[in-house]
């Protein structure tokens, strides 16, 4: 039996674990694949307050650390669900806690090409806000048409100083102020009704080629590109004992309860309009203490 049982070891994860460790409570945290979350993928982290630069890989590891040190018990197993009693079961095994953080996050959406992966951190990001600096006066390219892209391509057309807006319509989903912005930037070209087929690189990312609706394919030299085209909570598993939205987000009214009691939520895996480091780290921050404190 476990005072709090964290799902997740990203930085929402990390830090709930943290806060309840420094309140003497006993934890687990559980994991599918590796500690660290989406930020491991970032080259550098710039935005976080109190520190100028760091690698996304070595904040996590500065994170897991110091709450390795603090007497967290890790599993690395996968979640298969969690029963009415609440108990959580694992591929392996089976856990109690009197308390549950599901800090699951969310997967950026890739676009599943080729040389997609081995490009990441190296030209190819699914953060404008984290990485959009590293490219200012350089040619950008932004894939998406809902609002996270719209925002994107303007954040970048004040860095950057080119950016090529990429979408597979010929109208974007993403609200009309958005759009609006972007027609008074003067360095932003559009190319509708089109898709990336292709990524070149090897060391880092030299071009994309792009295919339009009448299936000609076009080589743009880019510096960096942004996809922005979604991202995919990994929530399905918790239907049966909480309430989620139609895109797979943890529904939470006050961004900590989940509709059942005794279950938390932290980090991008719920309903929220900013997913960021800093958010993620005030969100496991709440969950805890909320926590701790309807335990007693």
């Amino acid at each position: 039996m476990y005072d709090i049982i964290i799902v997740g070891a990203g930085p929402a994860g990390l830090t709930a674990a943290l806060y309840a460790l420094r309140a003497n409570k006993k934890v687990l945290v559980l994991e599918a694949k590796t500690y660290g979350g989406q930020i491991v993928n970032a080259s550098k982290v710039e935005n976080y307050p109190g520190v100028k630069s760091i690698s996304g890989f070595d904040y996590a590891k500065v994170l897991y650390e110091q709450v390795k040190d603090l007497g967290a018990d890790f599993k690395f197993e996968t979640v298969v669900r969690i029963d009415e009693e609440k108990n959580v079961i694992t591929s392996k095994n089976t856990y109690q806690a009197k308390a549950i953080i599901l800090a699951t996050g969310a997967e950026n959406r890739k676009l599943r090409l080729e040389n997609e992966e081995n490009l990441i951190g190296k030209g190819v990001s699914y953060c404008a806000t984290c990485d959009g600096n590293f490219y200012k006066n350089k040619v950008v390219a932004v894939v998406g048409g809902g609002n996270t892209a719209l925002e994107d391509a303007v954040y970048l057309s004040n860095i950057a100083s080119k950016v090529y807006l990429i979408h597979r319509r010929d109208s974007f989903r993403g609200e009309e102020t958005y759009v609006d912005e972007l027609r008074k930037q003067e360095n932003v070209e559009y190319i509708l009704n089109a898709n990336i087929v292709k990524i070149n690189g090897e060391d880092k990312i030299e071009s994309i080629d792009v295919k339009n609706i009448d299936g000609n394919i076009q080589t743009i030299v880019i510096d960096g590109l942004f996809i922005a085209v979604g991202q995919e909570p990994k929530n399905e598993i918790f239907k049966n004992i909480i309430e989620i939205d139609k895109n797979g987000y943890i529904i939470s009214e006050d961004g900590v309860h989940t509709s059942q009691k005794g279950i938390y939520v932290a980090g991008d895996a719920r309903v929220k309009t900013l997913r960021q480091l800093t958010t993620a780290v005030s969100d496991g921050a709440i969950a805890a203490t909320t926590a701790i404190k309807e335990m007693r």
